[in-house]
Formats: structure tokens, C-alpha cells, sequence
């Protein structure tokens, strides 16, 4: 735990340090030297948008893992349930779509973003996540669906569900964990994003922060590399404190369903 967690004190430590001792060769990077400095910091959110690519990225994030969960569900659902004739073989066509590289797709992305009129928007990012987190999402919630005995939702049906309640109330519940894997998925996805971000957004108050930190905060060949160390301890501890509670309500999904099984 201490040589993973060593990385990451060594960020919160070289982030406070002033130009001198952070330049300075042989030093310890640590400890401080000097005194520490919250300077960078202030830099952070009073010289650049830093603040307004958080909220582009939370924006972006939620609308993408509401736009997955909308279109996986159903489809998840009705592949697991529906006797489809094509139901295998659709799985898989799925799947496959996300194992094309971006690199290939940026391109045509561009087009469909422009025929739109989204360049240089949050929205552009809106609307092209969901086609990649929508395949994974389908892919694993299947598996889900597949695992829950179909007598339970039969069961529901004959005590007076539509299926569609039977669904909504039966079948959601012990799906839990792969909604939550799906929510993980989707949100780190657009939350992390390069290639997609850098293509479609150029205007700094339309970036994330995976585009918007290194492109403001490099510039020609200065590196702010004290503002830049900050900016990922601020991004990374509440996404790890967030990540963290969802990691413990999925391993409890997964042992209540063992038990009630």
C-alpha cells in the first residue's frame, strides 16, 4: 500500500513546492525543503478555467451514463429475454463495435459533429460518448440479465406485473451491480477521454479536464508543472472517494445475491 500510494504523495508534495526547490537537482522529492506554497494552487483556479472544465466533465459524465443506462437497459433486457431470432449473433455484432480503435473514428465523428452544428460544445461530447459506452454496457448487463433466473420475473407476472413492472421492480434490483459497473464504466470513460475531446472541442470553456489541463496548462514549452501536479490531486481524490463508495455498495450487490439466491 505504501510503494502505490508513494506516486501520489510525491504529486501533493511536488504541487506546494516553490520553483527553487522543485528545479533544484538532488533534492528529496518527498519532503519540503523550503516552506510549501499554495501559490500554484491559487494559479490554478485564478489564471486559468480549471473550475469550468470540472464542470464541463461532471456534466459531460452524467448525461453520458444517463444516455448509456437508457439505451443499455432495454436493449440488455431485451436481448437476455426477448427470443430474438437474431438475438446471438446481435450480441456479438454489439460488441464488436466498440473494439474499433477511436483513432479510427475521430474523422467521420468530426462530420457527424459538424453536420449537427456542436463544434466546440459540451454537447459534442454528449451525443458521441454514448457510442462507445453503449456497446460495453449492453455487453455487460446481458451477462447480468442472463444470470438472473427467469422464474423470478415469471413469478412476479403471475402475481399480477405487467412486464414491464416486473422489469422496473424485480429485475433492476438484482441487476444492481452491473448497473453500477456500467455507471463506473461510462463516467470514467468520458471523464478520461483525449483523442474525442481534443478533435471536437478547441474553445476553452467548452473543454474537460483530460483536454483543458494539459492544453492550458502547457504552453510552447513551459510547463506548469506545480499547477499541473494540483490539478491531478484535485481531480483524483473525490473521484477515488466516489469511486471507493460504489466499490463497496457493488461487492455488497454481489454477496446479497449470493445470499438470497
Amino acid at each position: 500500500m505504501v510503494f502505490a500510494a508513494a506516486p501520489f504523495e510525491v504529486t501533493i508534495v511536488d504541487a506546494l513546492k516553490e520553483d527553487s526547490e522543485l528545479y533544484t537537482y538532488g533534492l528529496s522529492p518527498f519532503w519540503f525543503i523550503y516552506q510549501p506554497t499554495f501559490q500554484h494552487v491559487s494559479f490554478l483556479f485564478t489564471d486559468t478555467p480549471f473550475v469550468r472544465f470540472c464542470l464541463n466533465t461532471l456534466l459531460v459524465g452524467l448525461l453520458t451514463v444517463a444516455i448509456t443506462l437508457a439505451l443499455a437497459l432495454p436493449a440488455a433486457y431485451s436481448l437476455a429475454r426477448l427470443r430474438l431470432r437474431f438475438g446471438g449473433g446481435l450480441a456479438v455484432a454489439i460488441f464488436l463495435v466498440y473494439l474499433v480503435p477511436p483513432s479510427l473514428l475521430f474523422i467521420s465523428m468530426s462530420q457527424v459533429v459538424a453536420f449537427l452544428g456542436l463544434q466546440d460544445t459540451v454537447w459534442s461530447m454528449v451525443v458521441i460518448y454514448p457510442t462507445v459506452t453503449t456497446p460495453v454496457a449492453v455487453w455487460l448487463l446481458l451477462g447480468f440479465f442472463k444470470a438472473i433466473p427467469v422464474d423470478i420475473e415469471e413469478q412476479a407476472m403471475v402475481d399480477g406485473y405487467s412486464r414491464a413492472q416486473a422489469f422496473l421492480r424485480v429485475l433492476l434490483p438484482l441487476a444492481y451491480p452491473g448497473i453500477v459497473a456500467v455507471v463506473i464504466f461510462a463516467f470514467t470513460l468520458a471523464a478520461g477521454d483525449f483523442i474525442y475531446a481534443l478533435a471536437f472541442v478547441s474553445a476553452s470553456e467548452a473543454k474537460t479536464v483530460s483536454i483543458g489541463v494539459p492544453t492550458e496548462l502547457v504552453r510552447g514549452d513551459v510547463f506548469f508543472w506545480q499547477s499541473l501536479l494540483a490539478s491531478v490531486v484535485i481531480v483524483a481524490l473525490p473521484i477515488a472517494v466516489v469511486f471507493n463508495m460504489f466499490l463497496n455498495r457493488f461487492i455488497a450487490g454481489f454477496t446479497q445475491g449470493s445470499v438470497k439466491g
